[in-house]
């Protein structure tokens, strides 16, 4: 599990295509008191670390992954975002964030403002309906509240400290995303139309009355 809330900027040092793929990425903070086996999350992608040598990790990334983020455009000096899982003792300072993307979006505009960059995404529409106004998720690993959204796009605003800290700074309009929607709206969605509770009065008028 993750906060959302990235602690490094990391440099790609190597990306290895065969015999499997696999990525070297130099960091620092993100490598204290990380080992092989332990969880980092990559541009928002929740991976294994494999290996430790001095100020480089690896990880691997398997097909499913790659077909789902946009892990696999990464090239050789990329900068990528970095956040270790969390301990029990950690503050949850942004939302809950699994590392399991579901879906890559696309950058359709950046206006820069100022105090603020406000950045307008066009997500798969298979995810359009887990994203409110005010809600919550996580984009390139970062947690982020929706500012607004339409039917087929959604727009965040970044602060400068986020733009300074993160690799959305970095972003260019047409860039490609990953995207990772709050998993409690997941869950209510299975629960409104499970079968299982054909009596419930827990339906989506009710849901929308409670704020969801």
């Amino acid at each position: 599990m993750f906060t959302g809330l990235v602690e490094e900027i990391g440099v790609v040092e190597r990306v290895q295509r065969v015999p499997f793929y696999q990525l070297g990425i130099k960091a620092h903070k993100a490598l204290e008191g990380t080992e092989p086996s332990h969880s980092i999350a990559v541009n928002g992608v929740c991976l294994t670390v494999t290996g430790v040598d001095g100020e480089v990790f690896t990880v691997e990334v398997m097909p499913q992954t790659l077909d789902k983020t946009n892990l696999s455009r990464i090239k050789e000096g990329d900068k990528v975002n970095l956040e270790r899982a969390l301990t029990p003792a950690t503050r949850l300072g942004g939302h809950i964030v699994t590392g399991d993307i579901d879906g890559v979006g696309r950058i359709t505009e950046i206006s820069r403002k100022k105090g603020q960059v406000i950045m307008q995404i066009e997500p798969p529409l298979s995810l359009t309906r887990y994203i409110v106004n005010q809600g919550r998720l996580a984009l390139e690993g970062v947690s982020l509240t929706v500012a607004s959204c339409r039917d087929a796009d959604f727009t965040v605003c970044l602060i400068p400290f986020t733009l300074e800290k993160t690799t959305l700074g970095l972003k260019q309009r047409e860039d490609l995303v990953n995207l990772e929607v709050d998993i409690i709206s997941k869950y209510m969605e299975k629960l409104v139309q499970s079968s299982n509770f054909p009596d419930s009065k827990i339906d989506r008028e009710f849901l929308k009355k409670a704020g969801w």
